[in-house]
């Protein structure tokens, strides 16, 4: 067997399995099943009851947010854009008067959250003639500034195809310069619907010049890649990307309607801010911005900038017009309130004062010293009471499982009753757990949580103990009709966990989540609910996201990518297939050490080639260029642009050893075929049309 025809259909270790699922989107939310739209019961009494009192704690009168999102209008979407995500939501009307209207199966103030991102509809003139925003065309806002010479695009959507529609409405659309080219693109941060379009802008304009936050490209690869399978399948939970859009699905993602659909792409940054100054000073095409890294505090990598000659502060997500999350519901690690906190006073103290319109990456603007002054007081107070309190309940022997209601019996007034600092995204009970987990981690030091059974023998215990399933069912029915809804849910979890083939449980289960999604006031929390209702009625449906695009995986270093290779591993496949490895980069004069041991894939950069059974030599270049499926291993050997001395069997023994991940592993018992409970409810398509 030759060289090339050894590693022909391997085609690169390197590049085995890289569609690594992120938080992104390439997914349908048109008809997701064979079964037909999702659908839904009604509200109970109870629910209907609890979301009216909700709303007496509720200030409808207040409704400056709306003020302020219709300010400044320009045009509103015309079909192609608004197909985009917004017209989908059509059921909600965006109007004020509507804001109080909330259905009963939806919470009131998540309701009015919908109403105000559903009022989002176009193109938005934020300084006269010199900044402007297409909103609620994605999960975030792309924002064109007015340079000297064109345009400067600021944080470019999800995807290449709803960036190319949004610029194309802006050049369309805005009163002034809409001929002239878009001259810098920025990343304020290291999320994928704020570079996600990217590709669309360097295409209609080649000779964009890329600014990015510190690190953005590191930590990008790094939140999502090693946990990547897992965070996807959870993404397809918090988004709701496979319910449909109604009263009795998702009504709405917190920061705005939704994820677009298409490619998520990635262009390399010419320029990353902030690696010298915590404050750096640029002129883009004739224009001062002023950069603040905000790297650690809502994403890894992350920034704000100030625009002196307009007095415009971008915060980017530090701020939005609801309570973010220290700890996101996908999965990603725990983000620092205390640091938030201080970087929003930061930017309050630096520009409050010159400032006289605030805009971000969600949301409508502020105009007005004091208003911004008094709503970037409150954004930093929300995040320092989390952490502080939660360290204070703590500290006075509060636990992980009880910190998430204690939180709310320590917060003041003022935090309660403003609307922009409600949990339409992050809750107060889960940041609150999430502060706790940063700290003390997830032990509360009772020792029956030591060490716990594993969920189905204890589920299997714990329903014996009951009495048996019938017993807990029984009890579980009388409490549903009370409205317990929150231990009942606990309860007929262990039932089938223990006894997954139980469809009175499973039953009952689901309509259980679906009344505590329809109580919900984060939009997280109602997804995942109504998501696992789904699942125990029908199973997992097609629509959760898909892979990470050929371009971010591209920007991957060797080192990340042999690390995600680890996390692959078969670890008792490869107990028995040891071996080491040279891999020589001569692009990029980098070497790396490679070595299978005890069933663990060990790697280390180095200074030259070591003692090992095979080296392989290859350019980083074409690396990526394996990525991106533009050649292939067995190609780059014939042509000898790559190649391998030593024991040949080392490629293989790895690629023997990779396993690919399950991504739609089992997150609630699901039905087996034809075993299903309450699939009509899925049926109603000319009920629960698009």
């Amino acid at each position: 067997m030759t060289t090339s025809r050894t590693f022909k259909n391997a085609s690169l270790f390197l590049a085995i399995s890289l569609a690594f699922p992120a938080i992104a989107a390439n997914h349908d939310h048109a008809h997701f099943s064979e079964i037909g739209d999702q659908g839904g019961k009604s509200a109970t009494e109870m629910t209907t009851k609890a979301n009216q009192e909700f709303a007496k704690t509720l200030n409808f009168a207040d409704t400056r947010a709306f003020d302020n999102n219709n300010k400044g209008l320009v045009a509103s979407f015309d079909q192609e854009t608004g197909d985009i995500i917004r017209n989908s939501f059509n059921f909600i009307d965006p109007s004020v008067t509507n804001a109080d209207q909330a259905p009963d199966s939806v919470n009131p103030s998540l309701w009015r959250q919908a109403v105000l991102n559903q009022a989002a509809e176009g193109l938005y003139e934020v300084v006269p003639g010199k900044v402007y925003q297409v909103r609620g065309a994605d999960l975030a806002s792309i924002s064109f500034i007015r340079s000297d010479n064109g345009w400067i695009a600021y944080d470019v959507l999800l995807t290449k195809e709803s960036a190319a529609k949004s610029l194309e409405f802006f050049k369309n659309n805005v009163p002034d310069g809409g001929e002239l080219p878009v001259v810098a693109m920025i990343y304020s941060h290291s999320h994928a619907d704020h570079f996600g379009g990217a590709r669309a802008i360097k295409d209609a304009y080649p000779d964009v010049k890329v600014y990015g936050s510190k690190n953005i490209t590191k930590e990008i690869v790094d939140e999502n890649v090693l946990a990547g399978n897992a965070m996807s399948r959870r993404t397809a939970y918090q988004y709701g990307a496979t319910l449909n859009r109604h009263e009795h699905g998702i009504v709405d993602a917190a920061l705005s309607k939704g994820l677009s659909t298409g490619s998520i792409t990635y262009v390399l940054p010419d320029y990353e801010l902030n690696h010298n100054e915590e404050i750096e000073t640029l002129v883009i095409d004739g224009l001062e911005m002023q950069f603040m890294d905000a790297s650690g505090t809502e994403a890894a990598s992350e920034m704000v900038t100030y625009i002196p000659s307009m007095k415009a502060l971008w915060t980017g997500e530090l701020t939005y017009q609801g309570m973010h999350n220290l700890y996101t519901l996908r999965g990603a690690k725990v983000r620092d309130g205390l640091k938030w906190s201080k970087k929003i006073n930061e930017m309050l103290v630096t520009w409050g004062e010159e400032t006289e319109v605030l805009f971000a990456s969600h949301s409508a603007p502020i105009w007005g010293e004091q208003e911004i002054s008094d709503y970037l007081k409150m954004q930093r107070d929300a995040y320092g009471f989390t952490h502080n309190q939660t360290l204070r309940l703590a500290n006075n022997g509060v636990v992980l499982q009880d910190i998430g209601d204690e939180i709310y019996k320590v917060m003041p007034d003022s935090i309660q009753q403003s609307w922009h600092t409600n949990g339409y995204h992050g809750t107060y009970s889960h940041n609150a757990r999430a502060v706790y987990n940063m700290y003390l981690g997830y032990f509360d030091m009772n020792p029956a949580n030591l060490n716990p059974l594993p969920i189905e023998p204890e589920s299997v215990k714990f329903v014996e103990y009951m009495g048996g399933s019938d017993a807990v069912i029984e009890k579980a029915q009388q409490d549903f009709q009370e409205g317990e809804y929150r231990f009942v849910a606990t309860a007929l979890n262990k039932v089938i966990q223990a006894e997954p083939e139980n469809k009175v449980a499973r039953g009952l289960l689901a309509d259980t989540y679906e009344q505590l999604g329809y109580q919900s006031e984060g939009a997280g929390w109602r997804n995942i609910y109504l998501t696992g209702a789904q699942e125990l009625r029908i199973g997992t449906q097609p629509g959760a996201p898909k892979t990470a695009s050929p371009d971010v995986l591209a920007n991957m270093t060797i080192e990340n990518l042999l690390d995600y290779l680890a996390v692959k591993v078969d670890s008792l496949k490869a107990q028995e297939t040891p071996f080491t490895l040279n891999i020589q980069l001569p692009d990029v004069q980098e070497f790396y050490y490679v070595e299978m041991s005890n069933g663990n894939l060990n790697n280390i950069q180095v200074n030259e080639l070591q003692d090992a059974d095979t080296t392989l030599i290859i350019n980083k270049s074409d690396v990526s260029d394996i990525v991106l499926k533009k050649t292939s291993l067995g190609k780059l050997l014939e042509d000898g642009q790559a190649g391998v001395k030593g024991d040949k069997t080392s490629l293989n023994k790895l690629l023997s050893s990779l396993t690919e991940a399950d991504t739609s592993f089992e997150i609630v018992p699901r039905p087996n075929k034809g075993e299903e409970v309450d699939a009509e409810l899925y049926q109603d398509s000319a009920v629960h049309a698009h």
